[in-house]
């Protein structure tokens, strides 16, 4: 599992807990709009990151901590 995953699995959480607290989301729908919560913030943050890597490598900045 990348280092990544764990943190966008617990912001995935945090959407489920506050959509199950406004009664969105049941236990009999839990999966389905889990993983599509998961890969739409995983989706954003790699789609983030390659528009950086993209304008680093433009500007000939590297982007290595």
């Amino acid at each position: 599992m990348h280092p990544d995953d764990e943190k966008i699995l617990r912001l995935a959480k945090e959407v489920i807990i506050k959509f199950i607290e406004l009664g969105r989301i049941s236990p009999n729908n839990f999966e389905e709009h889990f993983r599509s919560i998961f890969w739409a913030l995983k989706n954003t943050i790699v789609d983030a990151r390659i528009t950086d890597l993209d304008s680093a490598e433009i500007s000939g900045e590297s982007l290595e901590d």
